[in-house]
């Protein structure tokens, strides 16, 4: 049975928490780095990247020169690539626009959601991943445009704690892919996390953080390699 564009927007729903409390989040911060309600939401449609909104507003806040925003915020985003590539295969089949469309749209979460769907043998479609997409990507400009309204009256962000969020929900998300692995799986994944903090941890004496989590990335993604084709 083909999935459909409903099932997409359905496969998205217990993502949505997570891109709601981030969204709000980017918005209060953007909003106490001297953004206008207008500015947090064109920036949340444009750039659509929570950790690069949040990278954003801090080093506008410290008078950053925008060569290097937009260098450091670049590095950032380069995981992307990776993401794309790996979801590309399961989409080959159908049309540039449709490959364009879900590209320019895949996030940390929708990547995630994708990926699941595709290790379980789903019969993935442009419609159903459109569905996923369109419904991230009008959850978090929704909640950045609430977060950026909140901001009004909370100058102070991080004493709520909303500077974490994103971090919380990053281990939420990893918390959720081990837990619905198989045991070989599961060694498999937590062999590649151990990559890429050891390198992580051992390039930040040496190079920028970004370029840090860049190239620890990279292994991390090059080990992943390794053990699925040893498996």
């Amino acid at each position: 049975m083909s999935l459909t564009f409903k099932d997409g927007v359905q496969a998205c729903i217990p993502t949505l928490l997570g891109y709601i409390g981030i969204g709000i989040a980017a918005g209060v911060v953007g909003k106490a780095s001297n953004l206008s309600v207008l500015e947090v939401t064109l920036m949340a449609i444009i750039i659509y990247a929570g950790a690069s909104q949040f990278i954003i507003t801090g080093l506008m806040m410290v008078a950053t020169p925008i060569s290097a925003i937009i260098f450091t915020v670049f590095l950032v985003n380069s995981r992307h690539f990776l993401m794309s590539m790996a979801t590309a295969p399961a989409f080959r089949r159908f049309s540039l626009l449709n490959n364009i469309g879900i590209g320019s749209l895949l996030t940390d979460e929708s990547f995630a959601v994708a990926m699941n769907a595709i290790a379980n043998k789903q019969p993935v479609n442009p419609a159903w991943m459109h569905g996923l997409n369109i419904t991230a990507y009008a959850a978090w400009i929704l909640s950045c445009l609430v977060g950026a309204l909140i901001g009004e009256w909370l100058p102070n962000p991080a004493q709520f704690g909303l500077d974490y969020a994103l971090v919380a929900m990053f281990i939420g998300l990893l918390y959720l892919q081990l837990t619905a692995d198989k045991s070989k799986t599961l060694l498999n994944r937590v062999i590649v996390i151990l990559t890429v903090s050891v390198i992580l941890i051992l390039l930040l004496r040496f190079v920028s953080s970004e370029m840090a989590i860049l190239l620890s990335t990279f292994a991390g993604c090059f080990m992943g390699i390794i053990v699925e084709r040893k498996a």
